[in-house]
């Protein structure tokens, strides 16, 4: 079996009794830095020692059938540095490989930086995208930005620290007015949220920040658009080879009006 199990983010009080119950009953320990699980084995009083395996984003994929073939006759607990592994973190080559050779896959779930952002942002939480980290490369920020300006969910991202500010003077320059969000150092000692407009939050950044950063944005306001206008522009994607479904998916992402009646609208046609 294999086990994804979520460890701390931050504050060790947040180990569960179930994960430190797993930890002691493992015999493998797939992780991201054999140092920082050993440290956190120590701290959490794990004596059992279990043979831990480096897994990084360099080698993942070339350790993935190997791990599925012990998790085939063995529980292998596979954790991240901090958080829920696969997400943004080793572990989703992993589970595939676990899937196709018909190994159990569990979870013992923990902290995620994601979710804990998202519910205290303020920001709406019932529909959201999650991007991992803003891309570093020009023009790939640049069409983030583009499809930001029409996302209506809220989006979440991890950021680096030193590129926090080019990103919310980006974001400032795109939707000044846009509502985002800074959670910094969530559950640690000087955890810090930060709330305002992207030209308030790009200016309060420019001094530089320290530490993990998550970054939110609010989704954009539903566009007030001609609804037979929607249902051209459904029925020119159509044309153009999307199928119908996914092309009245899109247009009503793009103009808030129910992707049912931009459906029934281009059938009619």
């Amino acid at each position: 079996m294999l086990i994804l199990a979520g460890t701390p983010i931050g504050n060790l009080g947040d180990a569960s009794a179930r994960l430190i119950d797993t930890l002691r009953a493992a015999e493998v320990v797939a992780c991201e830095d054999t140092r920082t699980t050993a440290k956190l084995l120590k701290l959490l009083e794990v004596e059992s020692r279990p043979r831990l395996l480096a897994l990084h984003e360099h080698n993942e994929r070339e350790l993935a059938a190997e791990i599925a073939e012990l998790a085939a006759s063995q529980d292998v607990v596979l954790v991240s540095d901090a958080g829920m592994p696969a997400i943004s973190d080793p572990g989703y080559p992993i589970v595939r490989a676990c899937i196709d050779a018909d190994v159990t896959v569990t979870s013992v779930p923990g902290p995620s930086a994601v979710i804990t952002a998202l519910a205290i942002s303020g920001l709406p939480t019932d529909r959201f995208t999650f991007e991992g980290f803003v891309p570093r490369k020009a023009g790939e920020r640049a069409t983030l930005i583009e499809a930001l300006k029409v996302e209506p969910r809220t989006s979440v991202f991890y950021e680096s620290p030193h590129r926090l500010a080019a990103t919310l003077e980006a974001f400032a320059s795109a939707f000044p007015e846009r509502q985002v969000v800074v959670c910094r150092e969530l559950t640690k000692l000087h955890e810090e949220v930060v709330r305002g407009s992207a030209s308030e939050l790009a200016e309060w950044a420019r001094e530089g920040v320290r530490g993990e950063i998550v970054l939110l944005v609010d989704g954009a306001a539903p566009a007030i658009v001609d609804e037979d206008a929607a249902v051209a522009r459904v029925l020119e994607l159509q044309s153009e080879g999307m199928r119908l479904k996914d092309a009245a998916a899109q247009v009503a992402a793009e103009t808030g009006l129910s992707k049912r009646d931009l459906y029934e609208g281009a059938l009619g046609h």
